[in-house]
């Protein structure tokens, strides 16, 4: 059986492109680029021509970018790297409420510390509320951490106001741009953030390769110890094929992610036209045009979301009930719920996630078995409609 896979904001098959310029690199220029002979040095200047095609892309400087394993290490060097360089000024960081689990998860563990977090709460579209934001900055303030674009719902922040915020009171800001990258432009120095992560697995890089981008003059500790890789800020030997992949990733995506957005959106507003003439008592979830154009989180009244995603599984259609890294609790999504939806509603919620190997065929089929699906599982749901 073909699988039809909506869950690109989970991860991304890798480009056929991408692969081929990671080969290299595993089997054949395999050298370790600490060694002092020439063929290590080869690949030390491959490392750095791909730095500089990472930087380029995003508005940066060469110097400004730092190889990880991914997004989850891009996250915690840089709230961690802020919290302990910064804690004599202060132990407050804000964030807010429908952060990925790398996030949240990280000022959690800071909290053992001593650190006050703040949690920023966000509008029924699940965009932050600015004024709360404003309201919530302390003299001890060290860092504002919000996200870039929600990976279950789509809503993509105002990054610069934000930034002016935290530019005026003197505070440094994190944004994970996880989703945002691959998808939609942006220049680093335009948003004028301090620090920023993504990961290559999020536009058709291989998984175990990220970037951390840290502005110029910004002082954060080390999150890993040991050599004195990538400028002394994440020692370890560099992974070679995959930084090699995601310069290869980004080239692709500087030449093809516009055109990618026509026809992604299109299949998109497709699949949801589709649910909306064919499936009753449902919502959309995220904001209607502040969100990222391949993502459409939907709730289905009156049944579970994981019985939707077990039937659709069965016919070989992949999609997700929210976060991929919260895929195992069968807690409600925290997201949904600071949106202020209903427990049971935010329960029976799908969140279709398209990418550019996606069909018309495919979303034709997904948008013909649906509503079987969810006539089949509201005749045995024990909840009653009003």
């Amino acid at each position: 059986m073909n699988k039809i896979y909506l869950d690109y904001n989970a991860t991304t098959p890798v480009d056929k492109r991408v692969f081929e310029s990671m080969k290299p690199f595993l089997n054949e220029e395999y050298f370790n680029p600490s060694s002092a002979y020439e063929s290590s040095q080869n690949i030390k200047d491959i490392i750095e021509d791909s730095r500089k095609t990472i930087a380029d892309f995003i508005g940066a400087s060469k110097s400004e970018i730092i190889f990880t394993s991914g997004g989850t290490e891009s996250i915690n060097h840089a709230i961690k790297g802020i919290a302990f360089a910064h804690q004599e000024k202060g132990k407050h960081i804000i964030t807010s409420s429908i952060e990925h689990h790398a996030v949240l998860s990280t000022c959690k563990f800071l909290k053992k510390f001593g650190f006050k977090i703040t949690y920023i709460p966000v509008d029924n579209l699940g965009i932050v509320k600015l004024d709360m934001l404003e309201k919530a900055i302390r003299k001890d303030t060290i860092l504002i951490s919000i996200m870039s674009a929600n990976n279950e719902i789509g809503t993509i922040q105002p990054i610069k106001e934000i930034q002016d915020i935290a530019q005026k009171n003197n505070i440094l800001y994190h944004t994970d741009a996880v989703q945002l990258t691959g998808k939609i432009p942006y220049n680093v120095k335009d948003l004028k953030v301090d620090l920023l992560s993504l990961s290559g697995h999020k536009f058709y890089c291989p998984k175990g390769i990220g970037v951390l981008y840290i502005k110029k003059g910004t002082h954060l500790y080390p999150l890993i110890h040991g050599g004195q890789q990538e400028k002394r800020k994440r020692a370890g030997t560099e992974n070679v094929a995959g930084i090699a992949a995601i310069a290869k990733g980004v080239e692709i995506a500087k030449d093809e992610m516009q055109e990618e957005k026509k026809t992604i959106f299109s299949l998109k507003e497709q699949l949801k036209k589709n649910i909306i003439e064919k499936i009753p008592d449902i919502s959309f979830n995220g904001h209607p045009s502040k969100s990222l154009y391949n993502t459409l989180n939907v709730s289905f009244k009156y049944i579970e979301g994981e019985s939707i995603l077990t039937l659709l599984d069965f016919e070989g259609i992949l999609v997700s009930t929210g976060s991929a890294c919260n895929s195992d609790s069968l807690e409600a999504s925290h997201v949904l719920l600071a949106t202020g939806i209903e427990k049971v509603d935010a329960h029976g919620s799908i969140r279709f996630s398209l990418g550019k190997y996606n069909t018309k065929e495919e979303i034709d089929k997904v948008s013909d078995m649906l509503p079987d699906i969810i006539k089949k599982l509201r005749k045995m749901s024990p909840l009653k409609r009003d």
